[in-house]
């Protein structure tokens, strides 16, 4: 098959979170798997410079925006197995310090931005002389594409190819001030209740879940919460009345960039049957911390955006209480102001147990996973999750809160004593957190446990050759079926 995928971010070109990962993963494993793929993503600053393999295309676009007509270029680069990434070069809504805020204050022409990379993905299915058999979309930024594919039928195009949406968070919707939708160019009779419009204004997402021919998520249990009140972030009708086009398929793991042995982050490769290194992991990260180096004392991780929905707010009320006993913890990660100084002031009042990076560094990810002997992972919600994934095979035993993709992805023993691989707990509390902290206390101070949990926890597998043989199946069906629209 021949796909198109659009998505705002893409590994390794640009990244705020697991969409990137999931976008490039994706493409790489299509193309692995015998199939043609291609990606576009806008060109954000600083891409151009540190990859030197992007080249200008012989293409412009010259699109409407209501009133006005924008122009951009096009680049694209092609990757080692064949898969080639398009970029939209528009430096006036792209050359900026961030991708969609600058110091978490969110830029004010984002409908815009997303909005006209939209119409650049649209005009690319359309007039690329490769011609995909399926547009796949990713998320609010570029959700409005199936219902411009579909108008493009109305205005002589006679079968436009069909389109797959993946909702990587239902959370983030994409809502604009209803003049935003006259930039679309889209019909105003679908400015309604059940299409684009969203109590008087313009939600990009619901549009998707609108009129897209297909909708998945990055894990079946995410699939199902979302058709419930508590998370369906006020499109639980919509995604009901369409349940009969959702799916949940649980994101793979980039195994050749998330490993134990040939990793160029780590210092010292480790395996499930050599596992001297991860030791040596953890001592080397416990002196670049100065916390105390030995093995002996547990270490427990999280990388993670410092925001509401990833449970920073009982994960700091259940380390006030169990940094009373002989752990360690270290964090990397940024976010709301308000957690960073909390997070701050533990590391100072716990020098020798608690140290704390603000930011992102892919190198520092790989070390963390690698050391800890524990992954905390409390979210309040998590439609898929990676890093408990990453974790399993750096045979860092996960702790997560039951829901959306952690509860795919962990085995607690509870469920099964034999395949156990990581800590689960249901009630969102530092008081239920804390307990799975002791638990995992419990685990660390019998060897035997132990090694069976990281044993488990290493041969666990999620890779992308299976996940890719869920999507390309999900593809046949809605490219011969042909289905069409909401």
């Amino acid at each position: 098959m021949k796909i198109l995928l659009a998505s705002s971010e893409v590994y390794p070109f640009s990244k705020t979170g697991g969409l990137a990962d999931m976008v490039g993963a994706l493409g790489r494993a299509l193309t692995a798997a015998g199939h043609e793929a291609c990606i576009v993503t806008p060109l954000y600053r600083g891409i151009r410079e540190k990859f030197t393999q992007i080249f200008r295309e012989d293409w412009s676009f010259n699109l409407p925006m209501g009133d006005k007509w924008v122009q951009a270029g096009l680049c694209s680069a092609e990757m080692e197995n064949g898969l080639k990434v398009y970029f939209v070069d528009m430096p006036e809504f792209y050359d900026r310090a961030g991708i969609y805020h600058e110091k978490n204050v969110s830029y004010p022409d984002n409908d815009q931005r997303f909005i006209f990379f939209s119409k650049c993905v649209v005009h690319l299915a359309q007039y690329l002389p490769w011609r995909p058999d399926l547009v796949h979309v990713h998320d609010w930024q570029v959700g409005l594409v199936p219902a411009m594919l579909q108008q493009k039928k109305s205005e002589g195009w006679g079968n436009p190819p069909p389109t797959c949406l993946t909702i990587h968070n239902l959370a983030y919707q994409g809502v604009f001030p209803p003049e935003a939708f006259d930039l679309t160019g889209l019909p105003k009779d679908i400015f309604n209740p059940d299409g684009a419009e969203f109590f008087g204004l313009l939600n990009c997402l619901k549009a998707g879940i609108a009129f897209a021919d297909i909708i998945t998520t990055v894990s079946p249990r995410y699939a199902r919460e979302i058709g419930t009140e508590e998370y369906g972030c006020g499109l639980d009708g919509l995604i009901r009345r369409r349940r009969d086009r959702v799916y949940g398929i649980l994101n793979g793991v980039d195994y050749d960039e998330w490993n134990t042995t040939k990793n160029p982050h780590l210092s010292k490769p480790y395996s499930v049957t050599r596992m001297t290194g991860k030791t040596l992991n953890k001592r080397e990260l416990q002196k670049s911390f100065g916390l105390p180096a030995t093995d002996k004392i547990p270490m427990f991780g999280t990388i993670t955006r410092l925001a509401d929905q990833k449970g920073v707010d009982i994960q700091l009320g259940a380390l006030e209480e169990m940094l009373t006993t002989n752990m360690q913890f270290v964090l990397l990660g940024s976010g709301s102001p308000e957690y960073e100084k909390g997070y701050r002031a533990l590391a100072l009042r716990y020098p020798k147990k608690v140290a704390v990076r603000i930011g992102y560094d892919e190198k520092l990810a790989h070390r963390i996973e690698a050391a800890c002997d524990f992954y905390l992972m409390p979210s309040q919600f998590e439609p898929c999750g990676l890093n408990q994934m990453y974790s399993l095979r750096y045979g860092t035993i996960p702790i997560v809160r039951a829901t959306g993709g952690l509860d795919d992805s962990v085995v607690d023993m509870v469920q099964d004593a034999k395949r156990a691989n990581g800590i689960k707990f249901h009630e969102y509390s530092a008081r239920a957190l804390a307990k799975a902290i002791r638990k995992a206390l419990a685990i660390h101070d019998s060897p035997e446990l132990m090694r069976r949990y990281r044993r488990n926890a290493m041969k666990a597998d999620y890779s992308w050759e299976q996940t890719v043989n869920e999507y390309v199946r999900i593809y046949e069906v809605t490219a011969n079926a042909n289905i069409r629209g909401y």
